[in-house]
């Protein structure tokens, strides 16, 4: 109960903070630099998506080479 009340006091109490401008926002929008931004930030998303994707199937083969190596399992 207490963690409850707890987390019901810190979510009341934060929302003011994050409603708040940001100036630094406000300036990149008005000067038109924020899609710049925001191509970089999905950039760098799309490159260490795809890094987790390769690195997926690498594992994936590895783990089907020592399941070959191992043999039938009785």
């Amino acid at each position: 109960m207490k963690k409850i009340i707890s987390l019901l006091f810190v979510l009341v109490f934060s929302v003011p903070l994050l409603a708040q401008e940001v100036e630094m926002a406000d300036t990149l929008r008005s000067e038109g630099k924020i899609y710049v931004v925001v191509v970089i930030v999905l950039m760098v998303l799309a490159g260490l998506i795809g890094y987790l994707v390769l690195i997926d199937r690498k594992a994936s083969r590895l783990e089907k080479k020592l399941d070959e190596r191992k043999g039938p399992s009785k």
